[in-house]
């Protein structure tokens, strides 16, 4: 799916038509897990039938066009079939056993209760919520795809106002055009004091935009809570901080990943082959001590946009295990304990790195060892199917301990 996304402008009035779809959706979605909780004998259909039965009983819910409807339901078995692929994968702990949404902020319609006008950059809602027609804000121009592309589209609500997404169904290859190979191929190894080390021996430094915004956030929650008073109304002025407060965070979140994307671009145009490591920073979190940081830094954003401007431009991504990657030496091999705290690799062998580059460096020769061939033959073990990136290694690490 391709995504293009354009800011709305409208009245007052028609976003609270779309907040009050929004809710709507919320409703749905909580009541077919209900229905499931119930009794979960239940099935897939069964669910989405449960959507047609909640049209005829409430009218607000009529109100809503049948497809938001229909995604509605989607969203309630999503939840759902992810807790049953846990269970059967008997992952330890928590299954994800489905919850009830509270901050649901938006909807989604499929082929039909919208209608597009390109000239004047509008969409029209035609459902029964009244949302009426907006005015489209973006760069792109709307005759960039065809119509019958458009799988569906999705309202979002942001801190800073309402947003259009069209999902298009197109082959991000096809629009672009190839790049021509570098004949060159790197490693990276993403840490805490450098955002990422290279196996070319340059360091990017972490910009830490949480760290950065810290001070005025803790400020703008304070100031937040003052405004809450305990049993009585929301206030204007409360709903007025807690906006400021959800912008701030809004605008730390968008710095981090345009970061990581203009990176992850600039890896991707300079070389044919990237090579990183396969963290689970799901697990890595669990560090009380070291959980911001590692949040604040998106290390997952940038496998991601890697991933993709991979499949965009051709170019061949490749994941590795994690394991002793910083422990071993790359000249010789031979494993060197040392803790976090020790930044240079220092062996007997008498070579001499920083801790990052050496990592970099075995994290590449993981990607291309037992590879003996031409180069275009090393470019060609993705074939550029459907995956992404290709994980090197089966014993995948659970943490970074041991790197």
């Amino acid at each position: 799916m391709f995504i293009l996304e354009y800011k709305l402008r409208g009245k007052p009035k028609q976003f609270e038509a779309i907040d009050e779809g929004i809710r709507t959706v919320q409703f749905i979605r909580n009541k077919c897990v209900r229905y499931w909780m119930d009794s979960k004998s239940v099935g897939k259909s069964q669910v989405y039938k449960h959507t047609t039965t909640l049209r005829n009983e409430y009218p607000f819910v009529k109100n809503l066009n049948s497809t938001a409807c229909q995604q509605a339901g989607e969203r309630a078995w999503s939840a759902i079939s992810k807790f049953y692929d846990n269970c059967k994968k008997q992952i330890k702990g928590k299954k994800g056993y489905p919850q009830f949404s509270k901050r649901t902020r938006s909807i989604e319609y499929k082929k039909s209760g919208w209608k597009l006008d390109r000239d004047d950059k509008r969409i029209t809602f035609t459902d029964g919520n009244n949302i009426g027609t907006l005015k489209l804000i973006g760069s792109r121009d709307l005759y960039y795809f065809q119509e019958f592309q458009i799988q569906r589209v999705r309202i979002v609500r942001r801190a800073d106002g309402y947003f259009c997404q069209f999902c298009l169904k197109l082959d991000v290859r096809d629009i672009t055009p190839e790049l021509p190979q570098t004949q060159k191929m790197v490693g990276i190894d993403v840490g805490l004091n450098w955002y990422y080390a290279d196996s070319d021996g340059n360091f990017v430094k972490n910009p830490r935009y949480y760290r950065k915004a810290e001070k005025k956030l803790n400020r703008l929650n304070r100031l937040k809570s003052r405004k809450f008073k305990k049993g009585k109304p929301v206030s204007q002025n409360y709903l007025k901080a807690k906006k400021r407060y959800g912008k701030a965070h809004l605008k730390v979140s968008r710095q981090r990943v345009e970061f990581a994307k203009s990176l992850a671009l600039r890896l991707i145009q300079s070389n044919d082959l990237i090579a990183y490591e396969d963290l689970k920073v799901k697990n890595l979190v669990r560090n009380s001590k070291l959980a911001k940081s590692i949040n604040d830094a998106g290390w997952s954003e940038l496998r991601k946009w890697i991933e993709y401007f991979g499949v965009k431009y051709r170019r061949l991504s490749i994941a590795v295990t994690p394991n002793y990657t910083s422990q071993d030496c790359f000249n010789c091999g031979k494993r060197i304990k040392k803790s976090l705290s020790t930044r240079t690799h220092v062996c007997s062998c008498g070579y001499i790195a920083n801790r990052d580059t050496n990592a970099s460096l075995n994290i590449l020769r993981k990607a291309t060892e037992g590879h003996s061939g031409s180069w275009s033959e090393l470019l060609d073990l993705n074939a550029w199917g459907d995956l992404s990136s290709t994980v090197v290694g089966s014993n995948t690490c659970h943490s970074k301990t041991n790197r």
